[in-house]
């Protein structure tokens, strides 16, 4: 299959060669387990199953996840085995199936759940760098969305992802995305919907305030999750002003002013979050 999944249009046979997302046809992951650290109407009390794809379309610099996401660490299953790995999160209770940076494999999932009609919620779990025509696939297959809006600066985009042209495609699919889903609610979990992320980056509070801006005009019934956790990651050589966690001065400004704007849907983190003890470990685990 000739694979233009994503905005990055490789046009490349996955058969036969890799585009920038380094990643084979077939699924390729690097963990599948319950997770307790998504916001709490996702985790719940028993825990999000969250599967990690490896590989990623944007590969940024400064990636919490930067063992499958730079480096491609993650082992080849078929088809069969990741329904298995589904039921078997199932099994153990987890409160949704979360497809972690899913969108290089968009197109085999949408396949996919053709056929395979998950109990729990789906759960899309991505960087917002998708095309509208790939989503469009995943309509009435998945229940929720939990993309990330990363930037609204060309510049930043690029310097820090390669994707110059990640608010384009970004702003598109989450319109997109707001149009297949409703925010559905039982005993506080979400069965239904979609929450918008985003990461503060140090020094770039600005960005952030405009991209609350956006998120405003046009997603204003849209859940917002602004998130704390930035922890610098593998090689930042060269990227000093981002070699560092936020500061609470830089996190509270951007707080404020969401909430300023009368924003009350509304996630917040605690600058605790920003540990490296927070991330998985991508050790296969669930997956052989």
């Amino acid at each position: 299959m000739i694979c233009s999944a994503c905005p990055r249009h490789c046009n490349i046979d996955r058969e036969k060669a890799q585009g920038f997302c380094k990643s084979p046809q077939e699924f390729r992951l690097a963990r599948a387990a319950l997770h307790y650290w998504e916001e709490p109407c996702i985790s719940g009390k028993n825990g999000s199953g969250a599967v990690f794809f490896s590989g990623c379309t944007l590969r940024c610099v400064y990636c919490q996840n930067y063992e499958i996401s730079r480096e491609n660490k993650g082992v080849t299953v078929s088809d069969e085995r990741l329904v298995e790995i589904f039921e078997s999160l199932i099994s153990q209770g987890a409160e949704n199936i979360n497809l972690v940076n899913p969108t290089h494999y968009a197109e085999r999932l949408a396949e996919l759940f053709e056929s395979y009609k998950s109990p729990v919620p789906i759960v899309y779990n991505s960087g917002g760098y998708e095309s509208t025509e790939t989503l469009r696939k995943l309509r009435g297959k998945v229940d929720i969305y939990l993309p990330d809006l990363k930037y609204i600066r060309p510049d930043k985009a690029q310097r820090y992802s390669g994707a110059k042209d990640y608010f384009y495609y970004a702003s598109k699919a989450l319109l997109e995305m707001r149009s297949q889903v409703e925010d559905v609610f039982e005993n506080g979990m979400m069965k239904s919907g979609m929450i918008v992320r985003h990461l503060i980056l140090p020094k770039n509070t600005n960005s952030s305030l405009e991209i609350i801006d956006w998120l405003c005009e046009n997603l204003p019934d849209t859940y917002i999750s602004l998130m704390a956790q930035y922890t610098p990651c593998g090689s930042l050589d060269g990227f000093d002003e981002i070699n560092r966690k936020i500061t609470r001065r830089e996190y509270d400004k951007v707080v404020d002013y969401a909430l300023s704007k009368g924003i009350s849907r509304l996630f917040i983190q605690e600058l605790s979050s920003a540990d490296k003890k927070f991330i998985p470990a991508f050790d296969f685990s669930g997956i052989m």
